[in-house]
């Protein structure tokens, strides 16, 4: 997703008067400009930082959600709604199959060490944004047997 696509969503939600949706997007804009200014790309925010942004925000509600008491349902609600918010926005994640097909393609060589610590390193890079942490991790644990 684009940072104008993101833009023009929030723009919509505010037509809309859609309060909830609006904050949820405003927050996603306002941290995708922080991080773009941070690494130093002001006017050209790249997809790769929305989406950096989108995940990290998921994660971030996602933690909200689980350590939030079951008696605070308004809470929730919010933190739920806010989530699958954010979650359009989200880039697809590849599967674990697919990640381990790839780590195998890709990286046969070190795959071969059976190193965990080498395999993590070299695969990381490429997935970064592309598939969980988790599941790379899992996948890796598997390969490593």
């Amino acid at each position: 997703m684009t940072f104008e696509q993101l833009q023009k969503e929030m723009i919509a939600a505010m037509k809309a008067k859609n309060k909830p949706r609006k904050d949820a997007i405003s927050a996603l804009v306002s941290a995708a400009k922080k991080t773009a200014i941070d690494e130093g790309c002001r006017d050209d925010i790249s997809e790769e930082i929305v989406s950096k942004v989108v995940l990290k925000e998921m994660k971030t509600v996602k933690e909200q959600i689980d350590s939030c008491p079951a008696e605070r349902t308004d809470l929730l609600e919010e933190y739920r709604t806010r989530y699958d918010v954010v979650s359009e926005f989200a880039p697809q994640l590849m599967s674990a199959e697919e990640v381990e097909s790839y780590i195998k393609e890709k990286f046969a060589d070190v795959v071969a060490t059976r190193n965990m610590g080498q395999i993590m390193k070299a695969v990381m890079g490429d997935l970064k944004g592309k598939a969980d942490g988790k599941v790379i991790n899992q996948t890796v644990k598997k390969l490593c047997q």
